[in-house]
C-alpha cells in the first residue's frame, strides 16, 4: 500500500454505504449477505457480520475495479 498504510478491517454498514458512493446499490439480501450491483462494474457482495475483514474487503474493492485509494475516501 502506498505511504505504509494498510486497508483496515469496517463495519458493513461503512463498507456498503462506500459501495453505494460509488454508484453500487443493494440489489437483494440473501441471509446475512447483501449483493450490490452497478450499472457498468462488476457485483460485489457484503456480508452483514460484525466487521467486514481486511482481506474480503480487499478482494470485493479489487473486483469493483476501485482502487484502495478511491474506496478510502468514499468511506
Amino acid at each position: 500500500m502506498p505511504n505504509g498504510r494498510r486497508l483496515r478491517d469496517v463495519s458493513p454498514e461503512r463498507a456498503i454505504r462506500a459501495f453505494e458512493r460509488a454508484g453500487y446499490y443493494v440489489s437483494r439480501v440473501t441471509g446475512s449477505h447483501h449483493v450490490l450491483k452497478h450499472p457498468e462494474r462488476r457485483t460485489v457482495i457484503i456480508p452483514r457480520h460484525r466487521v467486514v475483514k481486511a482481506g474480503l474487503l480487499l478482494d470485493q474493492i479489487r473486483a469493483s475495479g476501485l482502487t484502495i485509494e478511491e474506496f478510502e475516501e468514499l468511506l
